[in-house]
């Protein structure tokens, strides 16, 4: 690593951290990452758990990471559903929405004070599609009819998959998208990782400048694509879904590559 990499590392005020192939997978702690967070915590550096997966929230993942021996306390994980409540509740209090989405994504949006209807409805202010464990047949065909009838599209993130261990993976919301939009040749705004809307969000409630974050993740497209988009610092872990060869190839390099986030605690020391 070279001098000024290494002293752009050591300046980061806030670290913001993927979870599912960065911290951890399958469930279990990426070994070094609670070592990580620990010396963040001990050398007074911030970090934020963030996530793209919107079938959780907030509080659901604090008791997920805590349970697995992460320090996390209130207002330490920011979910893409978070992202989505504050922007349309920015773009429209009291919104209607038609969501394909988990009850979690329903209760986070709800929370902005915007409307969750059901598939009864006759119209909506926006159709919200995110990673829905829960997906029916049922719950689709609503969207597909509201969306055809030319509800605004939006989407809490463009994950084609979510990691789940041992090299497997399940379809997250950018395939129920895909599927959406070949149904109704309507495409989603997506709100989540890579698209700054989540910097906005971060900038609207922390005194934070862009050159003092990094954002550590594993999906170059998601994660390492913010941090071009948004002029910040970005290291790629190995530990998820991307290997050299991908790095080598992706539009969106990043400035460090490491196989794990152990490798990093090394400069909190």
């Amino acid at each position: 690593m070279n001098r000024n990499l290494r002293e752009r590392l050591r300046s980061v005020k806030l670290f913001l951290l993927d979870l599912d192939g960065t911290v951890y997978l399958g469930g279990k702690p990426i070994a070094g990452a609670i070592d990580f967070v620990r010396n963040c915590r001990r050398c007074g550096i911030e970090y934020l758990f963030v996530t793209n997966n919107s079938s959780k929230s907030a509080s659901e993942y604090e008791k997920k990471l805590s349970g697995m021996g992460f320090p996390v306390g209130a207002g330490q994980v920011l979910t893409s559903g978070e992202v989505t409540g504050w922007y349309l509740a920015g773009k429209k209090p009291g919104a209607t929405l038609y969501v394909v989405g988990t009850v979690s994504l329903k209760a986070e949006l709800a929370a902005h004070d915007l409307q969750v209807v059901d598939g009864a409805a006759g119209w909506v202010d926006y159709v919200v599609a995110g990673f829905d464990r829960e997906l029916t047949y049922d719950k689709l065909l609503p969207a597909i009819e509201l969306l055809s009838a030319g509800a605004p599209f939006i989407a809490t993130n463009p994950d084609l998959v979510c990691p789940v261990g041992e090299g497997r993976y399940i379809p997250d919301c950018g395939s129920i998208c895909v599927l959406l939009e070949n149904a109704t040749r309507r495409v989603p705004m997506y709100i989540g990782k890579p698209h700054t809307t989540l910097i906005d969000y971060l900038r609207a409630r922390r005194r934070v400048s862009p050159r003092s974050m990094a954002v550590i993740g594993d999906r170059l497209y998601t994660d390492i694509a913010l941090g071009c988009n948004a002029s910040i610092m970005s290291v790629c872990v190995l530990s998820g879904e991307s290997d050299r060869a991908a790095v080598a190839r992706s539009p969106y390099q990043p400035d460090l590559v490491v196989e794990t986030i152990a490798a990093l605690n090394r400069y909190l020391e």
